[in-house]
């Protein structure tokens, strides 16, 4: 009779970490990441031992150093006698100023334009064509440099807007009565409040707890908003029937925004020509308007080829069975077509974003300060402290770059197929 004997277990030898398919992987990347760390021991002994040899240190400590430099275009309270950490803090801001306003304008452009480009009408998709293919193809620190002696040489001074003493005639006059375009800025309206809610000092700077409460209130409309859409689409796939949404969404937006204004005497200050400037309105460099636009522009081609080719990624059957549906053309185009090309257009247009948003450090061409031209411009050449400047703006545009890709990612994993 026979009897079933026990395997004998398998005892561990050194041997295994080569030879058996278990182990052999983890092995090689344990050598590879030691051999990692290694090379980078080395390398951050290397630099320390070459600046001990020049007398250097390894120091953040210029940061609270004050400044003593002036920044013009800024979004908050800022001095020559703040310190280099505040003054990387305005630049920082001023990077993400044009970052998000780029990042807005290239988006409606690009759409517009990559759905203009499908047109049946000749002309306009030949003109859009021409854009792309200018735009796309000039590298865009030209560009920037082309708009910005645009708005320097070919505009206006301040005072042609002033009324000849003999003839009392105007030479030049505001734009739609609200902007005035010259030579040194752009002056805008202001948006002024009679009654604020003050300020909170939190030590680098001061938040204006006004607009916080602006801030807070559109963020809860959006989230509400997406509950209300949420609701919607439950609804429609158990009846069939879409509810109506867009006149609830605009007022869950914008009505507490709008009446938190008006409780707080919101108004503009339209721009007063006084002496020789413009004052009551706000005036924005030349150099931010003629970066924002640029930057708008170059990448709204980019994201215009992008649209487009989400846009002739969708099958020409779903636009056939939308018009046997008795969609019409726009109708189409926003309910079908669209949410369907997101599903292309999401994953590059986070490069684009991305390169936007590393493209303003060509601010430093036109004069304007952003954390390239505070930090690794005039901080780095006052203090000397070349390596703490380079990494630590690095590690900024790193955590911009990675705030940005992770929620764009976040989206893309909405808007994404779901695989069952």
């Amino acid at each position: 009779m026979a009897h079933a004997v026990e395997r004998p277990k398998d005892t561990f030898r050194l041997s295994m970490l080569i030879y058996d398919t278990r182990y052999r992987s983890l092995t090689i990347q344990v050598i590879v990441f030691l051999l990692v760390m290694a090379g980078a021991a080395w390398l951050v002994d290397n630099i320390i031992r070459n600046l001990s040899a020049l007398g250097k240190d390894f120091d953040f400590g210029f940061l609270g150093v004050r400044a003593g430099y002036d920044i013009a275009q800024r979004l908050i309270p800022y001095s020559q006698n703040s310190t280099h950490a505040m003054a990387l803090l305005v630049g920082l801001m001023n990077t993400l100023l044009v970052a998000v306003l780029g990042c807005i304008m290239a988006t409606i452009v690009g759409v517009m334009v990559g759905v203009l480009r499908l047109s049946s009408n000749w002309l306009v998709a030949r003109l859009m064509t021409v854009y792309v293919e200018i735009f796309r193809n000039v590298p865009v620190l030209l560009w920037i440099l082309l708009i910005y002696t645009v708005f320097t040489e070919a505009s206006p001074a301040p005072n042609a807007f002033r009324p000849d003493p003999q003839t009392g005639e105007v030479t030049k006059t505001l734009f739609l009565g609200l902007f005035a375009i010259t030579n040194r800025y752009t002056a805008i309206p202001n948006l002024q409040f009679e009654q604020g809610l003050g300020s909170l000092d939190l030590g680098l700077f001061s938040l204006n707890l006004t607009f916080a409460a602006v801030v807070v209130l559109l963020a809860i409309g959006l989230y509400v908003r997406s509950r209300i859409i949420r609701h919607a689409t439950a609804v429609q796939h158990a009846t069939g029937k879409r509810p109506q949404t867009w006149w609830k969404s605009l007022l869950v937006v914008f009505l507490p925004t709008i009446l938190l204004c008006i409780a707080l005497g919101a108004h503009f200050d339209l721009p007063v020509l006084r002496g020789f400037n413009f004052v009551e309105g706000l005036n924005v460099s030349n150099s931010l308007m003629a970066l924002w636009l640029a930057l708008s522009l170059y990448t709204g081609a980019f994201i215009a080829e992008i649209v487009r080719a989400g846009i002739l990624a969708v099958s020409q059957g779903q636009s056939e069975a939308a018009f046997a549906l008795g969609l019409r053309p726009r109708r189409t185009m926003n309910l079908v077509i669209l949410p369907q090309a997101l599903r292309v257009i999401i994953p590059p247009l986070i490069s684009q974003y991305l390169n936007l948003m590393k493209n303003s450090s060509l601010a430093i061409a036109v004069g304007y300060l952003d954390l390239r031209g505070t930090l690794g411009g005039i901080t780095l050449n006052q203090t000397g402290r070349e390596l703490e400047c380079v990494l630590l703006m690095m590690l900024i545009y790193l955590a911009i770059s990675l705030v940005i890709s992770s929620g764009m990612n976040v989206y893309n994993s909405r808007v994404k197929l779901k695989e069952r």
